[in-house]
C-alpha cells in the first residue's frame, strides 16, 4: 500500500504484547514471540499492526507507564529484537504502528526524579507542580480516572503533582516548550528506526489549565463519557473543561503532524476520551495539519451484557455526521481495554460463534478503519478472573463492580493440546501464564479453528479477502437504511460508480429484506 491514504484502506490488528507469544518462558509475551506469528498476521489477511507498549517500565500501569521511552523493556526483548520485527513485518507488507504515551511518564522516569528537586531546577516544570490550599487539600477539584484525587501531595517538593491516571503516572507540562520538543524527538527516534505510525495514548489530555480552575459538574443523567464502567465514579460526576482537551492541545499535535510528513507515509491514531469525542475528533482531524484518525470509543463502551441494536451501530455516525461529513474515522469493537464484544454485546444470544463471525464482518464494512483486537478472529469471550489473581490496578479499585481490564487480556490460546495453550510452552520460572486462560479460550484456539472452515477465524481471513476486491467497502461512503425491524441492519457503501449493500440480521431468527433471505446472524454484502 504505497499511497498515502494506506491507512484509510487498510485493516489493522491490535497487538497486547504481554498476552500474544512468549517465545523466552517466562510466561509473558515479548517481541520475538510476535515475530514468530507475523506469518499468521498476514495470512489473516490485515494491512498493519499496531502494538501497544513494550518500553522500559516498572509496570505499574502495564507499560503505559514509561520510565525510558527509547528503550525496550527486558521482559519484552531488546530494540534489536523491535528492529527485526520491524523489518520481517515489512518484508510481509505489513504496517507497524506503536503506542506512545505522551501526556505523563512512570514516576520512575529520571525526569520525574530531577523535576521533583526543586521548583528552579532544570527540569522543575516539566510536570504540573502547584502548591497546596491553606489547608493543606488538593489545589483544585480534579480526579484520577482511576479512582480518587488527580492530585498527590510529594514530600520532597513540597508540592502537589497532578496525576490524570494512577498517582505513579504524573502528567507532563505541556505548557513547558522544552517538553513539547523533547516528546517530538522522542517521536523522531521510532521514525527513524522505521515505523510507520504511532497511535497516540490519551491525545487530547496533554494540555491542562494553567489557572488551575475547577472542574464544573455535570449533569448527572447525561453521563457519558466513553469509560468501560456503567457505574458513577468521581471523575464522571465532572465536566472535563479544564484539565484535558484544551485549545492548546491542538497546536502540539500540528507540531507532530509536520515532523509525521517528514517521514512519507505514516499516520497518526488519535485515543480521544471526551465529554463530546465527536467534536473533538473533527477539530483534530480536519484541515489536514493535525492527527490522521481518531479513534473513537463509542463501539467499545460499557461492561454490562447489552443487545446488539441497529441504533448502537448508527448513533457515532450521526453524532459525527452532526459535525462533519468527511472526518474519517477509526473503529473497534474491543481492545486492551474493555469487556471482548462476544460478551459485552451478547445478551440473549445463544450462537456465540456466529455473533463473532457476525460482528467481525460488521466492524470490517463500516466506514472508517478498522481494528481488529486479538483474539476477536477466535471470538474469544471475556474471561474470568478470580479476584486473588486480578492484575491491572484500575480492577483491583473497582472490584467488585467490575473487574478490571484483565479479562480482556488473557494469553491468545494458540494450540489446545499444548501447556498454556501454546501460549508459552516452555515456561521456566513460573508454573502458569501472567494471566490464566480460560478452558473456554483453549477450546477456540488457533489450531482448532484452521481446521474448520466454517470457524470465526476462517470466516474472518475470508471476509478480509473479499473486502480488499471492493474499494467501495474500503473508502466508500455510508448511507443508513430505515429496515422498520430493530433486528435488521442495513446500509450502503458507495464509491465513484459501485454500491454495496450491506445487511446484518442480529436476532437467532431467520428474517427477510427486500427479497433477500437471511439466516439466524448471518449477513448479505454484495455490490448491487
Amino acid at each position: 500500500m504505497s499511497d498515502i491514504e494506506w491507512w484509510k484502506k487498510g485493516v489493522f490488528y491490535q497487538i497486547y504484547p504481554r498476552s500474544y507469544m512468549d517465545k523466552n518462558g517466562d510466561g509473558i509475551g515479548d517481541l520475538t514471540g510476535i515475530t514468530d506469528r507475523l506469518n499468521y498476521i498476514a495470512e489473516l489477511g490485515v494491512d498493519g499492526i499496531w502494538i501497544s507498549p513494550f518500553f522500559q517500565s516498572p509496570m505499574k500501569d502495564f507499560g503505559y507507564d514509561v520510565s525510558d521511552y527509547r528503550s525496550i523493556d527486558p521482559m519484552f526483548g531488546s530494540n534489536g529484537d523491535f528492529d527485526i520485527l520491524l523489518q520481517q513485518a515489512h518484508d510481509l507488507d505489513l504496517k507497524i504502528i506503536i503506542d506512545m504515551v505522551l501526556s505523563h511518564t512512570s514516576i520512575d522516569h529520571p525526569w520525574f526524579a530531577e523535576s521533583r528537586l526543586a521548583p528552579d531546577n532544570r527540569k522543575g516544570d516539566w510536570y504540573v507542580w502547584a502548591d497546596a490550599k491553606p489547608d493543606g487539600s488538593p489545589p483544585n477539584n480534579w480526579q484520577s480516572i482511576f479512582g480518587g484525587p488527580a492530585w498527590t501531595f510529594d514530600t520532597k517538593r513540597g508540592q502537589y503533582y497532578f496525576h490524570s491516571f494512577l498517582k505513579e503516572q504524573p502528567d507532563l507540562n505541556f505548557h513547558c516548550e522544552a517538553v513539547q520538543k523533547q516528546m517530538l524527538s522522542e517521536c523522531e527516534y521510532w521514525l527513524e528506526r522505521g515505523v510507520d505510525g504511532f497511535r497516540l495514548d490519551t491525545a487530547n489530555h496533554y494540555f491542562h489549565d494553567q489557572e488551575l480552575r475547577d472542574n464544573p459538574p455535570r449533569d448527572h443523567s447525561k453521563i457519558s463519557t466513553g469509560l468501560q464502567i456503567d457505574n458513577v465514579i468521581p471523575y464522571t460526576m465532572q465536566q472535563h473543561v479544564y484539565d484535558k482537551s484544551r485549545p492548546e492541545n491542538l497546536s502540539f499535535l500540528k507540531k507532530l503532524r509536520t515532523l509525521m510528513d517528514k517521514y512519507g507515509d505514516t499516520m497518526t491514531l488519535g485515543e480521544i476520551g471526551d465529554d463530546d469525542p465527536y467534536k473533538l475528533s473533527v477539530e483534530y482531524t480536519k484541515g489536514g495539519d493535525a492527527l490522521h484518525t481518531t479513534y473513537n470509543t463509542h463501539f467499545i463502551a460499557g461492561t454490562n451484557e447489552s443487545e446488539l441494536t441497529p441504533d448502537k451501530i448508527k448513533t457515532p455516525f450521526e453524532e459525527l455526521a452532526k459535525h462533519s461529513t468527511t472526518c474519517w474515522p477509526s473503529w473497534a469493537f474491543s481492545n486492551h481495554d474493555v469487556v471482548r464484544s462476544v460478551s459485552r454485546w451478547g445478551k440473549g444470544i445463544k450462537n456465540k460463534k456466529s455473533l463473532a463471525i457476525l460482528l467481525n464482518k460488521l466492524l470490517l464494512s463500516l466506514r472508517g478503519t478498522p481494528f481488529i483486537y486479538q483474539g476477536e478472529e477466535l471470538g474469544l469471550p471475556e474471561a474470568v478472573i478470580p479476584y486473588e489473581q486480578i492484575q491491572d490496578p484500575w480492577g483491583k479499585y473497582l472490584w467488585p463492580e467490575w473487574q478490571g481490564r484483565d479479562g480482556c487480556r488473557t494469553p491468545m490460546p494458540w494450540n489446545k493440546e499444548s501447556a498454556a495453550a501454546g501460549f508459552s510452552a516452555d515456561m521456566t520460572d513460573r508454573k502458569s501464564p501472567w494471566l490464566p486462560i480460560p478452558t473456554a479460550h483453549k477450546k477456540l484456539a488457533v489450531n482448532i479453528q484452521e481446521a474448520d472452515k466454517n470457524s470465526v477465524l476462517n470466516q474472518t481471513r475470508n471476509f478480509l479477502k473479499k473486502r480488499k476486491t471492493m474499494p467501495a467497502l474500503q473508502t466508500g461512503d455510508i448511507n443508513f437504511i430505515d429496515t422498520n425491524d430493530d433486528e435488521i441492519l442495513a446500509f450502503t457503501r458507495t464509491l465513484d460508480k459501485s454500491e454495496i449493500l450491506c445487511v446484518f440480521n442480529i436476532s437467532e431468527k431467520k428474517k427477510n429484506f427486500e427479497g433477500i433471505e437471511l439466516t439466524s446472524l448471518n449477513c448479505h454484502v454484495e455490490e448491487v
